[in-house]
């Protein structure tokens, strides 16, 4: 059975974040969607969605630790990175009145859906792996379903995301655990086909 999987990356993100899991952001996304098939099942393809950041002065190397993940995922196979926009605005304090500039990533949900209604038309996948807790991928997954009721729409829920409507109009879900981040890990120092070495940033150790 094939299977193609699709990584809401931001969402994975603050996931892992909330559980001060920083170790595991150096995830490989090939090794992880192996780990979570079933015996008959073979990964085809992976498809990452994400947006580049924007400079912090709060943390001047979050960019740099960002690139060097992207570049690390390049070198996987049938890994494709799908990239948003990432835009940041003005939040007001209420009570305060205090300004902060807050980041948000645009575009992310409607890429998932356009590849992911996209491979099902083209016949890419007999099952998808979703990997997102983020409720408005509903619409697209319910669609997948009733054009192309012989493909099942599996949910991985990232460490701390959880949606009851993706839930609810899945074939299936279930939370992926620690046990399998840890088994799906890029090893500390990644060569990439130019010869430079990747190193794992070390705040994510």
């Amino acid at each position: 059975m094939r299977v193609a999987m699709y990584v809401d990356g931001f969402n994975l993100y603050y996931g892992l974040k909330s559980k001060m899991w920083q170790r595991y952001y150096w995830l490989d996304l090939r090794s992880l969607g192996e780990n979570l098939l079933l015996p008959d099942q073979r990964l085809m393809t992976v498809r990452y969605f994400t947006a580049r950041i924007l400079p912090e002065p709060e943390d001047p190397e979050k960019v740099a630790r960002q690139n060097t993940f992207l570049d690390a995922l390049g070198t996987l196979p049938d890994v494709h990175i799908h990239y948003g926009k990432y835009s940041r605005r003005t939040k007001k304090c209420p009570k305060c009145g205090a300004a902060t500039r807050i980041g948000k990533e645009k575009m992310t949900d409607v890429n998932i859906a356009v590849e992911l209604l996209g491979d099902a038309q083209d016949d890419k996948f007999n099952t998808a792996i979703l990997v997102s807790g983020d409720s408005d991928l509903t619409g697209p997954v319910q669609e997948v379903r009733r054009r192309y009721p012989g493909k099942q729409v599996v949910v991985a829920f990232p460490p701390g995301r959880v949606s009851k409507q993706l839930r609810k109009h899945a074939t299936a879900s279930f939370t992926i655990g620690r046990g399998v981040l840890k088994d799906s890990l890029l090893p500390d120092r990644v060569r990439r086909a130019d010869g430079y070495i990747l190193k794992r940033p070390p705040t994510w150790c």
